[in-house]
């Protein structure tokens, strides 16, 4: 058997991927690797780090899913510090496509692929979709508790699984390669709170050109936050921006609060124009409540009154229905953020002329 180093070219990087000291390492939602495999026998190793003392214990362990063939295979939440998994094991030989998802989201944990092993030289990079999109959001787009159907119970990454988020399905439906920035509890202006406190420690435009928020660190310092994305590794065509739910529990009707939102909101349109600057830009709302959409509409209509651009649309994501039932801290039911993909992918589609 072979053992090789996971390299920059030896497989396609799916997300804000991060490789230092030979591992590759996984941190924000649906961050992972494609490839190809022609042989009888292929294993992959993977590492993890003990979340910080703030969060170590065994509800932020980082759950990773493995698919061979679109089909999934492996579904674990890492509680060691490292582990082989077998991928194939076969008598003849076999081509394969293999795909390793890191299915919670960022803040928790983190894991990292520190080899692959087989029998041949075989591995190669799956190829690029035709679209490229990215993904700007809070719990809902990391797919927060949706494995879990008490609205009662709180967070665990064992029952958080993006691939059944909107985010991931309207990628797939897209048939898109996808780039996923999300964390929960964040937004624009405010984390959410539940005691009319601004959170100002929960904002993704604070951290939007780092790998996100990570309690975990490298070396016992460095964190995903001091560490600078490159933007030039992935030009998406399209980024969907779904952030103001958190905001939401701080606004309420506030009328300055709203404004401050909006004009925070318009703030964070120019610096993602900035950093993509061909993309069509799509703002969304209202999966878990809508009362901050007008805001997000208005917000748009001055940034393009004052930059002239028109890249940009709005649209407002169906309200998830509560009759019918939600799963942890009152998220959407996996049929709700389904309801979600089939409203705003034949919009896409039609902006972008896909």
């Amino acid at each position: 058997m072979n053992k090789y180093k996971i390299t920059m070219d030896l497989v396609k990087h799916v997300g804000r991927t991060c490789l230092r000291d030979d591992i590759l390492w996984l941190i924000l939602s649906g961050s992972g690797i494609g490839f190809s495999y022609t042989g009888k026998k292929l294993s992959i190793g993977v590492c993890g780090r003990e979340a910080s003392t703030r969060t170590n214990n065994e509800e932020n362990y980082p759950r990773i899913a493995i698919y061979v063939n679109g089909r999934r295979i492996i579904d674990d939440c890492l509680c060691v510090p490292e582990k082989e998994y077998e991928i194939l094991n076969s008598e003849g030989i076999r081509t394969v496509e293999v795909t390793v998802i890191k299915l919670s989201e960022c803040a928790m944990s983190m894991c990292g692929i520190s080899y692959i092993s087989s029998d041949t030289d075989s591995v190669k990079p799956l190829p690029d979709k035709k679209y490229k999109i990215e993904i700007i959001g809070d719990s809902i787009t990391c797919g927060y508790g949706v494995d879990d159907e008490n609205p009662e119970h709180h967070f665990k990454t064992a029952t958080e699984d993006v691939t059944k988020s909107y985010s991931y399905k309207t990628a797939m439906a897209l048939e898109a390669d996808y780039s996923m920035f999300s964390t929960s509890g964040h937004g624009i202006i405010s984390g959410y709170t539940d005691n009319d406190e601004k959170h100002t420690d929960q904002l993704i435009p604070e951290r939007y050109d780092t790998y996100g928020l990570c309690f975990d660190t490298f070396d016992g310092k460095e964190t995903s936050t001091d560490l600078q994305w490159d933007f030039a590794r992935f030009v998406p065509d399209a980024v969907i921006i779904n952030l103001g739910t958190n905001d939401d529990s701080y606004c309420k009707d506030y009328v300055e609060r709203q404004r401050e939102y909006r004009d925070s909101y318009k703030k964070f349109l120019k610096h993602v124009r900035e950093k993509n600057p061909s993309a069509h830009i799509f703002c969304v709302l209202g999966l878990m409540g809508n009362r901050l959409y007008p805001s997000v509409c208005i917000a748009c209509e001055e940034y393009t009154q004052e930059t002239g651009d028109t890249n940009i649309s709005t649209f407002e994501l169906p309200e998830q229905d509560g009759n019918v039932g939600f799963v942890a801290d009152y998220h959407p039911l996996e049929c709700f953020h389904d309801q979600a993909v089939k409203a705003l992918v034949p919009f896409i589609q039609q902006e972008m002329g896909w």
